[in-house]
């Protein structure tokens, strides 16, 4: 079992490239987003890569988060499937799983320039319905204690720099990651680094890289292996 040490450290309001606010972590030594542009990344990694992806493989997209932090990825997914509906009639039903070891404190969502206080003033471990077709939950655990009885099919992998947070870029994360999802399974991330391709595929990922957002070269989406 992961003890979580429960030690208050004030996160710091920045403001990214494109004009969206992050936060700095003391405990870390790094920000939760980006500081080239916070809106730029997300979309790039996460909802192109990953969403709208996903959207195109599978009748019913269950995404689990690992590294919930701000929950602006879950905001902006939350939003593009609003926006797909509306517009496009998009009828998928969508479930979204956040999970989160150290998560920010109400006041600190609040200070953001984008509504994520919504998601961070709901009971933890508890399904909660947003929209008709998007579900939502969070989870405080750390990754390798986290448990499920449905398997996801999307991975928003959003940890910490490997700098910072290496535990969380090993092939031990990767293996309980792939055992969570469904064969041909997406997972999609920031960092492209060659150990972390090593990993993933040392896990049974077949690992893509893909243009990166504004200064940004290269992220990664890994398809996990049907075997």
């Amino acid at each position: 079992m992961h003890v979580i040490l429960l030690v208050f450290m004030h996160n710091t309001l920045k403001f990214t490239e494109d004009g969206t606010s992050t936060l700095y972590s003391p405990r870390f030594d790094q920000y939760y987003h980006s500081r080239f542009g916070a809106k730029w990344e997300a979309e790039r990694v996460y909802l192109e890569l990953g969403l709208l992806s996903a959207l195109h493989r599978f009748d019913n997209v269950r995404i689990l988060e690992v590294g919930f932090g701000t929950g602006f990825n879950a905001l902006l997914t939350h939003e593009k499937i609003k926006e797909l509906s509306l517009v496009d009639g998009l009828e998928t039903a969508v479930s979204y799983t956040g999970v989160e070891a150290y998560p920010i404190t109400l006041s600190e969502s609040k200070e953001l320039n984008f509504d994520v206080s919504f998601l961070h003033k709901l009971p933890w471990d508890q399904s909660q319905k947003l929209d008709n077709n998007f579900n939502f939950k969070k989870v405080h655990t750390e990754i390798l204690d986290f448990k499920s009885t449905e398997k996801y099919n999307l991975v928003y992998f959003d940890a910490f720099a490997p700098s910072s947070q290496p535990e969380m870029w090993t092939v031990e994360v990767f293996e309980k990651i792939a055992s969570l999802l469904e064969p041909e399974g997406i997972l999609t991330t920031y960092c492209s680094k060659s150990f972390v391709q090593r990993n993933l595929r040392a896990a049974g990922f077949d690992v893509e890289k893909h243009q990166g957002p504004p200064r940004k070269r290269e992220v990664l989406r890994a398809i996990l292996k049907f075997n």
